[in-house]
């Protein structure tokens, strides 16, 4: 499953989102979002986590939490939507 976590201190990077999604089971990537422009976190990202349950209870056990000092937007992510589609 794809999860995305907003609302993320801007200081938070890859291997802190794995060290808290672990907690729920394997984690097979993270990833933040960078800004092109700048080069600085958009304060988003996305987790992969195989296994369905572990993926289910990490969302929801993990939003609206806080994480350095944010209180953090957990869910499945949805698809992305090509642009060249419109």
């Amino acid at each position: 499953m794809n999860i995305y976590v907003g609302n993320l201190s801007y200081e938070v990077n890859e291997n802190d989102l794995v060290e808290v999604f672990e907690s729920f089971g394997t984690v097979n990537s993270s990833r933040i979002i960078m800004d092109k422009y700048n080069g600085r976190s958009k304060g988003f990202g996305f987790v992969t986590m195989d296994n369905q349950e572990e993926a289910n209870l990490a969302i929801k056990e993990l939003n609206g939490t806080v994480y350095e000092n944010r209180d953090m937007v957990v869910n499945e992510a949805k698809p992305r939507k090509d642009n060249f589609n419109r």
